[in-house]
């Protein structure tokens, strides 16, 4: 696996794109991200269905291709310096496919920031466009608005890169003790899940730093989704695999080692990423190396240029 190509690093004055790819946006919420972003001296511009519902499923934020729009546009626009979504939920798989790839290859990489459903999207722009992005706090989610850490990690990330190029666990465990090197990749267990198979998707993790988490499950599922990518060869040659939060999830510990502490490769816990206060934000795409012993991860360049 190689690494994907990195966007240039935020300067006060950037515009950042804010786009709503899943759930609907409270509205509150959003005012008080905004008043974050403009504090770090950046311009934020909310794209025009960030606050759409829609009226027959109450789990999307309006439309699917009104959703793909806003992304795209924001992405294609040279004014445009990053794009920041909102909150994930549930809906980014259903205009993954109504995008116009084309037309995004051809726009110069920028930042992407998300987590949770945006999974979907990490996926997609790693496989089709090659570019690296970052798992972080979203800009209307609790965690964000009011974790000083997380803010700090995110805003660090985003201006400067070379601070934050060794990312420390926050609680630190040890599943499966060594070191590895890789390719950052990963994000919402249940999503990469669900896009074993995808006509388009990635074909497996070789050579990875797998980032796993998820929220809200039953070990089952857990279970599950684990047997899903190992029986489907999804697993086969990652080189090392780091835990994040499983918030309002069964306890997992036993199972966790149970489904992949036998892949021989080195796996640490609790690296505080994903749906936890205080999350990190963990660039995928970019090559480096886990010492779970140490609960490190070290990139081997900036997250961003």
């Amino acid at each position: 696996m190689r690494p994907l190509r990195r966007p240039e690093r935020l300067a006060p004055g950037a515009r950042v794109a804010v786009v709503a790819s899943s759930g609907p946006v409270p509205e509150a919420a959003l005012q008080t991200g905004l008043d974050i972003l403009r504090g770090w001296d950046l311009e934020p511009v909310v794209m025009p269905h960030v606050l759409d519902t829609n009226a027959e499923f109450d789990y999307l934020a309006g439309a699917d291709a009104d959703r793909a729009a806003d992304l795209q546009r924001a992405w294609c626009d040279p004014d445009v310096d990053g794009v920041l979504c909102a909150r994930g939920g549930y809906g980014a798989q259903r205009m993954v496919d109504l995008l116009d790839w084309e037309a995004m290859r051809a726009a110069p990489p920028k930042v992407f920031v998300g987590y949770s459903d945006i999974t979907a999207l990490h996926e997609a722009f790693a496989v089709r466009l090659g570019v690296s992005t970052l798992h972080g706090p979203m800009v209307a989610t609790a965690d964000f608005l009011k974790n000083p850490r997380a803010q700090e990690h995110l805003r660090a990330t985003l201006f400067e890169p070379e601070s934050v190029r060794v990312i420390s666990a926050v609680g630190g465990g040890v599943l499966v003790p060594g070191t590895a090197r890789g390719v950052t990749l990963g994000g919402c267990l249940s999503l990469l899940a669900a896009d074993l198979g995808v006509a388009g998707a990635r074909g497996a993790a070789r050579g990875g730093l797998l980032c796993l988490e998820d929220v809200g499950e039953e070990a089952y599922r857990v279970d599950r989704y684990l047997t899903q990518l190992l029986r489907g060869g999804w697993l086969d040659g990652v080189a090392g695999i780091l835990l994040g939060s499983w918030a309002d999830c069964d306890p997992l510990r036993g199972l966790l080692v149970d489904r992949l502490g036998g892949i021989g490769v080195p796996v640490v816990e609790e690296f505080g990423f994903g749906h936890c206060d205080g999350a990190l934000t963990v660039p995928l795409g970019v090559a480096g190396e886990l010492d779970a012993g140490a609960g490190t991860l070290t990139l081997d360049v900036p997250a961003l240029r």
